[in-house]
């Protein structure tokens, strides 16, 4: 039976992974929030969406990587809750809102660690620091991390290095959260054709066809792939899985 009057919010929601992992939530029955940075009115295309599948949609505009923004960010949420979603709180944490670069290691400046750690550790590790007196007890935190962390590819080292932060995190989340019945997993994709860092692997037949060659399913990942299992881990049948690292790859480099 599904789930009602469940609240999901989801960071970068309006495009690519977050865009799949918010429809598919909604068509389990959960109310939908995404957040966006500058995209505007492709957040508000997924919120028409949601609603015409039947549930509760919002956006709000979030920088995942300006943690002195995020004040503001929950004084907003909360006014949407109640006005929109006759809410005090919700129920389910989607950390995805994220960057991709490619640089290799000797070529990675300053800045652009400072910017992947900012949005892809920093702004995570305090938005849902900041999240936690908004989330309702049972509920559930999703981070989502990268196939990256397990195996290397050159190009990805400070990116890859954060998920593994954030993999690490999940756990000491899940061990603090626990008596609160907040489960909290991480979900990490394997390489999946969207725009991410500039659509490489979707717009290069060469990456596509080196990726699909060592993936055991012979084919690169799609955003279908991915939204269904976030949304899987936001049901009751996902209730006793916590602290777990879930690579959805298709068998990438077995």
């Amino acid at each position: 039976m599904a789930t009602t009057n469940k609240i999901a919010l989801v960071t970068g929601g309006s495009r690519g992974l977050g865009k799949n992992m918010a429809l598919k939530i909604a068509q389990k029955g959960i109310d939908v929030i995404i957040t966006y940075n500058t995209q505007i009115d492709d957040a508000l295309e997924v919120v028409a969406a949601i609603e015409k599948a039947g549930q509760k949609a919002a956006a709000l505009q979030l920088n995942a990587g300006d943690t002195k923004s995020f004040d503001n960010f929950f004084g907003q949420l909360k006014s949407v809750l109640q006005d929109q979603f006759n809410a005090t709180h919700f129920d389910f944490l989607v950390n995805n809102a994220g960057i991709g670069t490619h640089k290799t290691f000797a070529e990675t400046t300053e800045e652009d660690f400072d910017l992947l750690s900012n949005i892809h550790f920093k702004g995570v590790f305090f938005l849902t620091q900041k999240a936690l007196a908004l989330l309702n007890d049972g509920g559930r935190i999703i981070n989502i991390s990268t196939g990256l962390a397990r195996f290397s590819t050159p190009g990805y080292s400070a990116y890859a290095s954060m998920k593994g932060a954030i993999e690490t995190l999940t756990k000491y989340l899940a061990k603090e959260l626990g008596a609160r019945g907040i489960a909290v997993n991480a979900v990490a994709p394997g390489a999946i054709e969207t725009d991410f860092g500039g659509g490489v692997v979707r717009d290069n037949e060469q990456v596509n066809n080196f990726i699909a060659g060592v993936t055991a399913l012979g084919r690169v990942g799609l955003p279908d792939d991915i939204g269904g299992v976030v949304a899987f881990l936001c049901t009751e049948e996902a209730r006793w899985i916590n602290a777990q690292r879930i690579e959805v790859s298709g068998g990438m480099n077995l």
